[in-house]
């Protein structure tokens, strides 16, 4: 199991992601698309990532604008992995034209 991270940690690791933003146990981030399809390519992307990791997101998707939600459910709050996965997900919303 991942240890989990203390406040002063998690809060270390948010500042190297800009946008996303810590809800209880979970960080969050919210992007738009350039078009509906761009959002759908994201998170088919996202989705390998995920899977290839072992670690899942939630994931909302509004038309144009995606929210992806990480926790590690199975250590009851952050860990490293949801800052790594947040990490890939910011480079493929990039390549995604996703701000």
């Amino acid at each position: 199991m991942a240890d989990l991270l203390d406040d002063t940690a998690v809060t270390a690791r948010l500042e190297e992601l800009p946008g996303w933003t810590r809800d209880g146990a979970e960080i969050r981030r919210r992007l738009k698309a350039p078009s509906f399809m761009a959002g759908i390519e994201m998170v088919a992307e996202v989705a390998r990532a995920a899977e290839a990791a072992d670690h899942h997101p939630d994931i909302d998707i509004r038309w144009r604008t995606v929210t992806f939600a990480l926790t590690t459910h199975s250590a009851g709050g952050l860990t490293a992995r949801d800052f790594d996965l947040a990490g890939r997900i910011e480079e493929i919303a990039a390549a995604h034209g996703a701000e």
